[in-house]
């Protein structure tokens, strides 16, 4: 795989990348308690982390490169194509956009910032009617805003993994569930019995599959 074009150094596509991800997050998103701006604050470090390496400088590449060029001598690990491990590790030739990581990456990817976009209507909506959000994507999951980043996130690394976001990614995920400890104690303070009865019947990031169906079918949702 021989590029013409210039495979890396292109920092201005990281700045452009990062600010429309971003952007695109915060719409869905919208931040306003400082806990909010944290937790959208840390996923904004993992997309410029990410995009520096996918177009600015491969460290990742770099760092394993005399690994990579032994184990995989076929392939031109300098090329921007090369960047998608995953499917270069699996012997992918053909454009690593259409194979099957990068095709479940948009998956992961399209479907948090469709799980962010849904449970940001629902919770604006509930807390503007000072009521607890159980509705939609609620329903199923009582965080729904974190998986939503943390799909995202991990549809990104099966895209172009690196070892920076790898690292991040786990602390990240750590963080959420340390965020989302904090809002469930506070939600007690304010919803009582009624937060009780919804944290014991909606699991708080793994949705009970069971349960999915037979809200499918027209089951009974929490309120």
């Amino acid at each position: 795989m021989n590029d013409t074009v210039p495979a890396y150094g292109l920092w201005w596509l990281v700045i452009v990348n990062s600010a429309v991800f971003i952007l695109f997050a915060f719409s869905f998103f919208k931040p306003q308690t400082r806990r909010d701006w944290r937790s959208f604050g840390a996923f904004s470090a993992f997309l410029v982390a990410l995009f520096a390496e996918m177009y600015g400088f491969p460290l990742t590449i770099y760092l394993l490169s005399g690994w990579l060029q032994a184990a995989f001598p076929n392939v031109d690990w300098w090329s921007h194509d090369a960047g998608h491990l995953l499917e270069m590790m699996f012997g992918w030739r053909a454009s690593p956009h259409f194979g099957p990581f990068h095709i479940a990456s948009f998956v992961l990817i399209g479907g948090g910032f469709l799980l962010i976009a849904a449970g940001w209507r629902v919770l604006y909506a509930a807390q503007s009617e000072r009521r607890l959000a159980t509705e939609g994507p609620y329903s199923y999951v009582r965080h729904p805003q974190y998986v939503g980043f943390v799909l995202v996130m991990l549809g990104f690394l099966v895209q172009w993994p690196t070892l920076l976001t790898l690292v991040m990614f786990p602390i990240l995920v750590a963080m959420y569930v340390r965020l989302s400890f904090v809002e469930e104690r506070e939600a007690r303070r304010e919803f009582g019995e009624a937060y009780e009865r919804y944290a014991a019947e909606v699991p708080a990031f793994f949705p009970n599959w069971g349960r999915l169906a037979g809200l499918r079918n027209g089951g009974r949702t929490s309120g």
